[in-house]
């Protein structure tokens, strides 16, 4: 969540900060309901001391009692009301974008950064079903559209990516973990998923219980509600993923670019907040350098603002080449989340004689999605970093 007293203090910057991503009207709501609630705290204080007396009581002091006991039991149900209220309209105001942040809405908006690499000449480039072995026919029987099989060397090729990058995040640093990929609701607030992205989530409602679309989540609450007496601290996990995809019927539907269940190894850091922005681009760095290890071409953009998650004051994206479809599409991405999901999840640190909020960042350092770009860009030779990760030289189907 935001600094809720520095938003008060200065209400005008976080506005002009969150109108970049569309949420001022949020941010106002937030501060009507703050207002609101602020003006009953005086009038409860003042009751309860009431409440208060020395010595024994006369019959008229009783009497006085009870009325204003009746007084304060009505205003404590204003405030408790008016809490709710505030802290419902202040879960839905995200991250305010940083400045570096270029404005816009869409992915189009998002302005590029670098380029590697020199995207393959290839007279009729194949898409990735076509080269590798994918059954989203029999997958469709068994759970429904935007699901897939990998198969044989498919699934190998898959396999050896994940530990390639799992061993290039601990060569950084990153300590490999296989986290929980069922989290409670507060792991979802806590990280900024809920309320606005719940459209996305999975509910196993009879458990009360959520898939993660993101090991993100389980990394993030890894350390909720805790005060870390160290700094940095750095994680890597590899988890399955499962997101709805709410909203992108007809989007991205051929082949396994755009599915329901998908893997992925995921960065996250615990940092101090002066050192965030530099965590930023150490992240990036090894996203960079895992891309280039494949010798898949790619692009760097930062994102625009309007495009951003909830949680992220800023965030690059690494689009690679695909040939089937003539242009660069996400391939990873890396976010700064600043204090906000240390502040929902309770997660300090100690500054000193005080106890701050850390900050907190994410990173992919690859997914499915890549394994379609190694297909589509060597159309079916393996990079030879992965051989021996259990590769093979060749996929064939």
């Amino acid at each position: 969540m935001i600094d809720a007293r520095a938003a008060r203090n200065d209400p005008d910057e976080f506005r002009r900060k969150l109108a970049r991503k569309g949420a001022a009207g949020a941010f106002d709501a937030w501060l009507a309901a703050d207002e609101a609630w602020r003006a009953l705290v005086p009038r409860v204080d003042e009751l309860r001391a009431k409440t208060k007396l020395k010595g024994k009581p006369t019959p008229e002091q009783l009497e006085e009692l009870r009325t204003v006991k009746d007084e304060l039991q009505y205003a404590e149900e204003q405030l408790a009301a008016a809490e709710t209220g505030r802290d419902a309209a202040l879960a839905l105001v995200p991250n305010p974008p940083d400045d570096s942040v270029p404005d816009g809405d869409t992915d189009e908006d998002a302005v590029e950064i670098s380029r590697w690499g020199e995207p393959p000449d290839l007279a009729n480039p194949k898409e990735h079903t076509e080269i590798g072995r994918f059954d989203m026919e029999r997958a469709a029987r068994l759970s429904g559209s935007r699901f897939g099989y990998l198969i044989g060397d498919t699934a190998l090729l898959a396999l050896a990516l994940y530990r390639f990058a799992v061993d290039r995040a601990a060569a950084h640093g990153h300590v490999p973990m296989l986290p929980p990929v069922l989290v409670r609701e507060e792991a979802m607030y806590g990280t900024g998923f809920f309320p606005t992205d719940r459209s996305n989530i999975y509910a196993i409602e009879s458990d009360d219980l959520y898939l993660t679309g993101t090991s993100e989540v389980a990394l993030a609450g890894l350390h909720m509600t805790e005060v870390l007496d160290e700094l940095p601290l750095r994680y890597s996990a590899f988890s399955t993923n499962f997101r709805r995809e709410a909203g992108a019927a007809g989007k991205d539907t051929r082949g396994m670019f755009r599915v329901h269940q998908f893997n992925k190894v995921e960065l996250f850091t615990y940092c101090d907040p002066s050192a965030s922005i530099d965590e930023h681009e150490r992240l990036l760095g090894i996203e960079e350098e895992i891309l280039q290890a494949l010798g898949i071409p790619y692009r760097v953009v930062n994102v625009a603002a309007g495009d951003l998650g909830a949680p992220a004051a800023k965030k690059y994206d690494c689009e690679g080449w695909f040939p089937s479809q003539g242009r660069y599409r996400e391939l990873t991405s890396t976010s700064n989340t600043s204090d906000f999901q240390a502040r929902r999840l309770g997660i300090r640190y100690r500054a000193g004689k005080n106890l701050e909020p850390v900050h907190t960042l994410n990173g992919t350092a690859t997914t499915d999605r890549t394994v379609l770009a190694i297909l589509e860009n060597f159309q079916g030779d393996v990079p030879d970093v992965l051989r021996p990760y259990g590769a093979p030289a060749t996929v064939t189907r």
